[in-house]
């Protein structure tokens, strides 16, 4: 199952922690982002598995941030994380194959669930 890199691109240095040290105790190699800005000069630097991304942003926006890496990087996998109880997919996003299943509440009381996400979506399921 690990092996694979993972971007996490929150805002919140606390979440960005968290979720790092989650996901490196399960064998993934973790890179971090505090904007979709950085996210996407690490993009350019590093290769990529998957994202988690945060939808409220400073700056560019998560959704942004997904279609802007999704046009340069069309194989990037992408889970989505937010502290909006009220988050619908919006349409643009669906089109990249982001489903409802990718869609995870912030906190994640189970960042077990949001690894077997990226597990499925990188076909490892």
């Amino acid at each position: 199952m690990p092996g694979a890199i993972i971007l996490i691109v929150d805002d919140e240095p606390q979440l960005r922690s968290c979720l790092r040290d989650a996901f490196e105790d399960m064998g993934y190699r973790v890179l971090t982002a505090g904007s979709g800005e950085e996210g996407l000069e690490t993009l350019a630097r590093e290769r990529v598995d998957a994202c988690t991304v945060d939808m409220r942003l400073p700056g560019m926006s998560g959704n942004e941030f997904i279609v802007r890496a999704h046009e340069a990087w069309p194989s990037l996998h992408f889970v989505v994380y937010t502290g909006s109880w009220n988050y619908e997919l919006p349409q643009e996003l669906a089109a990249f194959g982001i489903t409802p299943q990718d869609v995870f509440p912030k906190p994640c009381g189970d960042p077990q669930l949001m690894a077997q996400a990226i597990e499925r979506l990188l076909g490892r399921d």
